[in-house]
């Protein structure tokens, strides 16, 4: 982060991110529509087959995917999402997760998100985004206003 331009949109949702950090994911590197993320695999990720648990990686492609959609500076949520599990993650692996962006339109996107371990492929993930305007102040949390949807 430069001092003189001030934080990205990428690192001011970040670091706001409470969930992602406190499992230790740390953001790599992020420009316009991409992100990297790593991970490691901690005892408390693994399931009763001693696998990394597929929340767990999903979360990790999640967060790469809102670090990249968010990048452009609209607060961007996840319109859906979808995950393909390739090779399992066990304990102590250290992934990385690398999203890109592969279309912009209107206020949608669509992001792909592969999570590595080293060369070797653990998942696929591809997001849907949609971008929304940010809540003026005067409008209570959890409502829905007509110019909000």
């Amino acid at each position: 982060m430069s001092q003189a331009t001030g934080p990205t949109p990428t690192e001011v949702m970040f670091l706001a991110d409470e969930a992602s950090r406190r499992l230790g994911i740390e953001l790599v590197e992020h420009g316009e529509g991409t992100a990297v993320l790593r991970m490691t695999v901690t005892p408390a990720m693994v399931n009763g087959h001693r696998i990394a648990h597929g929340g767990y990686l999903f979360l990790l492609a999640d967060t790469a995917f809102a670090c990249a959609c968010n990048s452009h500076g609209p607060v961007t949520v996840a319109a859906g999402a979808d995950i393909v599990f390739v090779a399992p993650a066990r304990e102590g692996d250290v992934l990385e997760a690398r999203a890109e962006e592969r279309a912009r339109y209107g206020r949608s996107g669509v992001y792909d998100v592969s999570v590595r371990r080293g060369d070797e492929v653990i998942a696929e993930f591809r997001g849907r985004s949609r971008s929304v305007r940010r809540a003026t102040a005067h409008e209570t949390p959890g409502t829905t206003t007509k110019e909000s949807r």
